[in-house]
């Protein structure tokens, strides 16, 4: 079967912004003017297409990633639209893991806020193209150069306008194209399906003129013969500043930014219209580059995959979905080759072969089944047994593992039981399904109580877990106190030896290991090396002497909470030639890493958050009063209009109940975000309470 499309008129694209910054709402009318559905769905009646979660409908929010396909002006946008909310922030980070580019939604009255800082960030990570929507300019208090400033600011993003309002707040009708410098106003009567093109009314053209100015001089030096024209005082033409736009967008030197109100239909095919002009095809990036998982010599040896269909097969699966249809539904992005349906392919993470039985296209909970997926599609299929998220398939002939997909750890745990005996098997094969999907939701069955616990991004996360088992799975739980999930760490460097030995009268056990603990930086996780020379312990031992301390680590030392930021190395050892064994050098390893964190100044760190709070500038006070009393400390205050914004990290353990004494203190007019930061170490009282309420369970 041929190609139908084009690749380099293919677009993959994510919507992604601050929560309520409007993005499924501009994905639905992108939706209604490609054609691909025949009314405007509305978040606030619960009538989207890309959210078609009952959770989502309820809450007005979008909880998971939605995929969909349209096309504009001959070309095909695959479109995913992102969550908001920082507890679903894994749904923006695998999103953009596997996109070519995005479109990033800003409210023209909030700005930039602290989410789209997030997304933001992430974006930069994976270098990811993108456009900047200022949406809602219809608002009271909308301020499109004020969000163009703060992106530069904030963001330390060039960002250059392509468009610029027409109005603002109640008389906005429209924006003027820079390119082009003419102004596009839309029609009230036909929901912004028709649009006219006209003059730049004479009270516009002097700003449009030194926005067009300052567009040129950005782009120009991206082509030689156009900084030649531009120094000689040659303006470009409407194709070849285009083109300068798309060279300088594609290689992350400018943002461009349009403007509009997708709630009003306003602006909407004026951003697809540069979704197509300015973003990137999958051709139009490099190879994607992986490594041979299967050299002998043990080096990683790199390889590339072009996204051609010529290519050797390869693609990432990035999503996984409980589908009430086909059962399991893997979401992969196609970087090269062909997958057809039916068709065995290789996961080399898993070592595994898996078939692929279906194929289908996705949009949002519908599925339209292919034969085929070919280079730069996002498609779904069914059949595949054994991948996760993260994991490459590629063709078996042709081996590549592709980089995975990281995942922030929970920070927030709460105990689940289920409501009957009977329940009990089919509550833990529903949290396994669940814990597929969801890279940032573990759980665990607690050592010593027994109790289930389990962990999430935040409150709302594991209230949608806990309501999804419900209306999904059928199956009713209890649902503790939330607690917030603490780590260990040590502070000094310490060296122990550990030995393991029990001999009877046949065959004994014999594991003896010496091992050091350094303390490492945040976020460097548990790094195990092996320093050993001269073989005193037998290469087949290592592996087992790491799971013991990787197992010991987890289960804690001082109260139960996961060791982490520490390099342990193993310096020396021994053996015996009849008694040693796997299970004996597993167990000496955790017993020695036990042994060594309590002897190297061990100390419980806690989650600290970055908290955004906007309120009336008369209860700034209290706001302030309030966050003190939970060890806040506020890095800044900043006046907007007749609102205070108030930025500060707060231990989460401080934070629950927040918006409910937030709500009181503000009269209801007070807003607040909260993101993950970083683990620090506790104060010694919260450390003593912590180990205290461990040692008590």
């Amino acid at each position: 079967m041929a190609r139908t499309m084009d690749i380099a008129k293919v677009r993959n694209i994510g919507i992604m912004a601050h929560i309520d910054a409007g993005k499924t709402t501009t994905t639905e009318r992108i939706l209604y003017y490609t054609g691909v559905s025949h009314r405007i769905g509305d978040v606030d009646s619960g009538t989207t297409q890309m959210d078609w979660m009952e959770q989502e409908q309820e809450r007005g929010i979008t909880i998971t990633s939605a995929a969909t396909t349209c096309e504009w002006r001959g070309h095909q946008v695959n479109i995913i639209d992102t969550p908001g909310h920082v507890d679903f922030t894994v749904e923006v980070e695998r999103s953009l893991r596997v996109l070519d580019g995005g479109v990033v939604v800003f409210c023209a009255v909030g700005g930039v806020q602290p989410q789209s800082e997030t997304v933001w960030r992430q974006a930069n990570r994976y270098k990811v193209p993108r456009l900047a929507f200022v949406n809602k300019m219809d608002r009271t208090g909308a301020d499109f150069w004020r969000c163009v400033g703060q992106m530069r600011g904030r963001l330390k993003a060039h960002a250059i306008p392509v468009q610029i309002p027409l109005g603002r707040e109640s008389s906005f009708r429209g924006c003027i194209d820079l390119i082009e410098m003419r102004s596009l106003v839309w029609d009230k009567d036909t929901l912004g399906s028709d649009y006219t093109v006209r003059e730049i009314p004479a009270d516009y053209i002097e700003a449009a003129r030194k926005a067009r100015s300052e567009l040129i001089d950005a782009v120009a030096e991206y082509d030689d013969a156009s900084m030649e024209d531009y120094l000689a005082g040659i303006e470009p033409t409407v194709e070849v500043l285009k083109m300068l736009v798309r060279k300088a967008t594609l290689a992350n030197g400018i943002i461009p930014v349009a403007c509009g109100s997708s709630f009003k239909n306003k602006g909407v095919q004026a951003l697809l219209d540069a979704v197509v002009d300015y973003l990137p095809s999958p051709a139009d990036l490099p190879p994607v580059v992986g490594v041979e998982p299967y050299k002998s010599n043990g080096h990683a040896v790199e390889v590339e995959r072009p996204a051609s269909d010529d290519a050797p097969f390869c693609g990432l699966a990035f999503k996984l979905m409980n589908d009430p249809f086909v059962g399991q539904l893997t979401f992969v992005r196609v970087y090269s080759g062909v997958l057809k349906a039916g068709e065995q392919v290789l996961n080399p993470a898993q070592d595994k072969k898996e078939r692929a039985t279906r194929l289908v296209r996705i949009h949002a909970n519908k599925r339209e089944e292919v034969k085929e997926l070919r280079a730069g599609d996002i498609g779904g299929v069914v059949g595949l047994k054994v991948s996760v998220t993260g994991d490459t398939l590629c063709s078996q002939e042709h081996p590549i593992r592709l980089e995975s997909v990281r995942f922030p750890d929970p920070v927030v745990d709460v105990a689940l039981e289920a409501d009957s005996k009977g329940d009990s098997e089919k509550l833990f094969a529903s949290l396994r399904r669940l814990a597929l999907e969801d890279p940032t939701f573990k759980f665990r069955v607690h050592e010593e109580t027994g109790q289930t616990i389990v962990s999430g991004m935040g409150e709302l996360h594991l209230e949608i877990i806990v309501d999804r088992l419900l209306r999904e799975f059928k199956v009713a739980g209890r649902v503790g106190r939330p607690q917030v999930s603490y780590r260990e760490t040590v502070t000094r460097t310490v060296e122990a030896e550990s030995k393991y030995i029990k001999q009877s009268g046949g065959h004994g056990q014999y594991g003896h290991v010496v091992l050091r603990i350094e303390p490492m930086a945040r976020n460097s996780g548990l790094i195990f090396e092996d320093v050993t020379v001269g073989g005193v312990v037998p290469r087949e031992y290592i592996p087992s002497i790491e799971r013991g301390i990787r197992e010991a680590a987890q289960l804690g030392i001082l109260a139960g909470f996961p060791v982490v930021d520490v390099k342990l190395s193993l310096l020396h050892g021994s053996y015996h030639e009849v008694d040693s064994s796997d299970l004996a050098f597993r167990v000496a390893a955790s017993m020695g890493l036990k042994d060594l964190v309590a002897r190297a100044n061990p100390v419980i760190l806690e989650p600290v958050m970055l908290i955004e709070v906007i309120v009336p500038s008369e209860y700034l006070g209290d706001v302030l009063g309030n966050l003190a009393t939970r060890r806040a400390r506020v890095a800044k205050v900043d006046a907007q209009d007749n609102l205070h914004v108030v930025g500060a990290e707060v231990p989460l353990g401080e934070m629950f109940g927040y918006v409910t004494d937030l709500r009181s203190m503000s009269q209801g007019r007070g807003t607040q975000t909260m993101e993950f930061l970083h683990y620090a170490p506790a104060p010694a009282a919260v450390q003593t309470r912590v180990i205290n309420a461990g040692r008590s369970i």
